[in-house]
């Protein structure tokens, strides 16, 4: 018998919504098919950068139904729906459930306005201590201050991150799933509760969170209007996953047993190990080690680093360059553009060439990003040349110095000792990215699966359906034994 999940996997610049096939006679498999794609991304509303929040649910909603109509084509039904999205950000729910306005992207520069203000009421340590949290100025914790600074009204609202908030609009819930809960440096790391001391501290409305769920638990059936949009049954549950992607990819890295490393390598890149507790030290706190929840009470000890952002936007600048009739003669062709063309273009540029900290905070906005990286590197005292290949090829040497650091960083951190080095998303199809990885790191990295958000949300959902092995190590045998994957080794 097979089942039928689906997933709901939204990132920074695009979402989708994905079936996900299990069951025996698949051969322990679990078989992805996308029925919708759409795209996503910031937008400047009233002086800020905001997710257009509206226009994101409709697309759910029209992703919904075209998986409600190919489960009807197979002859079966969507078991049940599970949604992961990015990290910290939230909507502002009032009683009657209406947002207050559209949620602000963290991308936005208003909690790095704060970072000095929560730090006088909670000293910086302190944080650390309860929340293991890697210091970020957007996270959320900076992001209510900013709404407290600007006296947006908290008092009888709730923030929903936005996974929660999407699974409220399907279903009149109000739930906190914890692996996101844990990215608000609000969240109690070895409790796995509310750290309502510091809510106190700040004058946070008591509930201003909805109550904590774990991965597995059951939101609840849709709304019966939600249910008539998207053709599903209205007894469809919504069940929580990892609702923080990462925590999804990390729950079907393929890893065959516990020394490994991995990266989730997309917009972001989130570089670490899974251990069995959080590391609250000092030393962890200054190398700004976060301490996230993963699945099965399991602790995502990472590091954010700098990720395919700089690449993407990098090639947005130089496309809109390109189609902009007034560009300066040298602007480039638009063949060049092609990233597979750039990236073979990139792996013939030598190596050595400059470098520069993928975590710089200038790096983070939208806008010229090759001409900010060229700018970055002049700070250091080098050059890089205007050409695309030798702006790629300094973003993806720089990217492999960074996991190389951050990989031997948490190993001396946290103990645990590292054999292989897992990549997965979309940056596990950059083979020039995975081989200069290997090189720097000296260990074998084995790349792939390219779907793992969407896997390990599917995956989590039918094993609360009884329908997939109970154990992290069983799922990551299945994606093991049905995914394709590539091993690189270092160079000599």
């Amino acid at each position: 018998m097979t089942q039928l999940f689906a997933a709901v996997d939204i990132g920074a610049s695009s979402g989708r919504v994905i079936v996900g096939e299990v069951g025996e006679v698949l051969d322990g498999a679990a078989e992805l098919h996308v029925v919708h794609r759409f795209p996503n991304g910031v937008v400047d509303h009233d002086g800020g950068l905001h997710w257009d929040f509206d226009t994101l649910f409709a697309e759910v909603l029209t992703g919904l139904a075209a998986a409600a109509k190919y489960a009807a084509a197979a002859g079966s039904t969507i078991e049940s729906i599970g949604i992961d999205t990015w990290a910290v950000d939230y909507g502002l729910v009032d009683a009657s459930g209406e947002l207050a306005g559209p949620p602000f992207s963290y991308r936005d520069g208003r909690g790095a306005q704060q970072v000095k203000r929560v730090h006088g009421l909670i000293g910086p340590e302190r944080l650390y201590e309860t929340t293991g949290l890697q210091h970020l100025p957007f996270n959320t914790i900076f992001q209510l201050a900013a709404e407290q600074a600007t006296g947006r009204v908290l008092e009888g609202r709730q923030a929903l991150l936005i996974p929660d908030l999407i699974a409220f609009k399907l279903t009149g819930q109000r739930r906190t799933e914890s692996t996101n809960a844990s990215t608000t440096e609000l969240y109690d790391a070895v409790a796995g509760e509310w750290a309502t001391e510091f809510h106190d501290a700040l004058g946070l409305p008591a509930g201003l969170f909805p109550p904590l769920i774990e991965p597995g638990d059951v939101v609840g059936p849709l709304l019966s209007e939600i249910a008539s949009r998207t053709g599903l049954p209205v007894t469809t549950n919504v069940v929580a996953v990892g609702s923080h992607d990462t925590a999804s990819a990390v729950a079907a890295v393929p890893a065959s047993g516990p020394n490994f490393a991995y990266i989730s390598s997309g917009t972001w890149s989130l570089v670490g190990v899974e251990l069995d507790a959080p590391v609250l030290t000092e030393a962890s706190r200054s190398a700004n080690f976060t301490n996230e929840r993963g699945v099965d009470g399991t602790t995502r000890y990472l590091r954010n680093v700098g990720g395919l952002w700089l690449l993407s936007e990098s090639i947005r600048t130089w496309e809109k360059e390109a189609s902009d009739a007034g560009s300066p003669a040298s602007v480039v062709a638009p063949a060049e553009l092609s990233l597979p063309e750039l990236l073979v273009a990139a792996a013939t540029e030598p190596a050595g060439g400059p470098q520069i900290d993928v975590d710089a905070e200038e790096f983070l906005a939208p806008g010229n990003m090759p001409e900010r990286i060229r700018d970055a590197v002049r700070a250091t005292g080098e050059t890089l040349e205007t050409r695309p290949a030798a702006i790629v090829r300094c973003i993806l040497d720089s990217l492999a110095t960074a996991y190389a650091d951050t990989v031997a960083r948490a190993q001396e951190l946290s103990g645990k000792r590292v054999e292989v080095i897992h990549i997965v998303g979309g940056g596990s199809q950059n083979e020039l990215l995975c081989q200069l990885t290997a090189n720097a790191t000296g260990l074998s990295v084995v790349a792939g699966p390219v779907e793992a958000t969407a896997l390990g949300n599917v995956l989590l959902q039918a094993r609360a359906a009884c329908a997939a092995p109970a154990t992290l190590m069983e799922l990551r045998a299945m994606v093991a034994a049905s995914h394709p994957m590539k091993r690189y080794a270092p160079a000599a």
